[in-house]
């Protein structure tokens, strides 16, 4: 079992212990499911940044290409052109938030490191793009580890998937990256089924158990509108039940758009989950 209780990085040191940490979400991209083409101008992007925090946040997470379904890989010069400017206008207003990264590409994480950035946050587990692993372990950055395959094709569901991220885990190890420094992701929606991700939702204490903080990214995503038959800016509620049954089971972080509504789901199930 986990038994850290902070994550450290150079703008300071988030602790949830009794307390579930609250990622805010700020798209920088044309194309996003939810929010495409808001937060492009690095100015509305520092309203947002502003109103996440306000909201509660106590990371944000900066994307600059889109990973909906059927998504389209971005040059790594047109990621740089939407990400970087936003970070160092974040930093520039002088908000000191921890801001985290959605990359898999090594030359993003190292210049967004450089720009002000402290997490990296990488769907692909560090198997996109070799060099990610030496600039997070260079850096001293935490950093996602998600899990995610090509093709969704498993002997063994549940333990595949635990059996991945131990994998990735011991890539992390190999290229220096230390313990206190790697966070888990389940990759709901990534590489899985309908069902499967249902499933997953139901074994998350599994992913717990490998003994590092678990990020569980479930916002808006295609599972909660197919089963609630909604549009992605209208399963509020949907995104609510699986943030309640995901800290349930222990995961210590949630990345979500509606950062107001669901610190409050997660104060509330915190609250309840305490009183143990």
């Amino acid at each position: 079992m986990n038994k850290r209780t902070t994550i450290q990085s150079r703008n300071g040191v988030l602790d949830y212990s009794g307390r579930t940490l609250v990622m805010g979400i700020l798209n920088v991209t044309p194309d996003s499911f939810s929010d495409g083409g808001q937060y492009i101008d690095p100015q509305l992007a520092v309203g947002r940044a502003k109103q996440l925090i306000e909201d509660g946040a106590d990371v944000l997470d900066i994307g600059g290409e889109s990973t909906r379904p059927g998504f389209a890989p971005v040059p790594l010069e047109e990621e740089l052109r939407r990400v970087i400017p936003a970070i160092r206008a974040i930093r520039a207003a002088g908000l000191t938030i921890p801001i985290s990264v959605d990359t898999y590409k090594a030359e993003t994480a190292r210049q967004a490191l450089e720009a002000g950035a402290d997490w990296l946050n990488d769907i692909w587990g560090l198997q996109r793009d070799p060099i990610m692993a030496e600039v997070a372990a260079a850096y001293g950055s935490p950093i996602v580890l998600m899990h995610n395959r090509t093709e969704a094709v498993y002997a063994s569901f549940i333990q595949d998937v635990v059996d991945d991220l131990r994998e990735t885990v011991r890539r992390a190890h190999a290229a220096g990256i230390r313990d206190e420094h790697i966070i888990l992701d389940p990759g709901i929606g990534f590489a899985k089924s309908y069902e499967q991700n249902l499933q997953l939702m139901n074994y998350l204490d599994r992913i717990v158990e490998l003994g590092y903080p678990v990020l569980l990214g479930t916002s808006r995503k295609s599972m909660i509108q197919r089963t609630l038959g909604l549009p992605a800016g209208d399963i509020v509620e949907g995104t609510a039940a699986t943030v309640a049954l995901g800290i349930a089971q222990g995961c210590q972080i949630v990345r979500v758009h509606d950062v107001k509504e669901m610190k409050r789901v997660a104060r509330m199930t915190d609250a309840m989950k305490n009183a143990r």
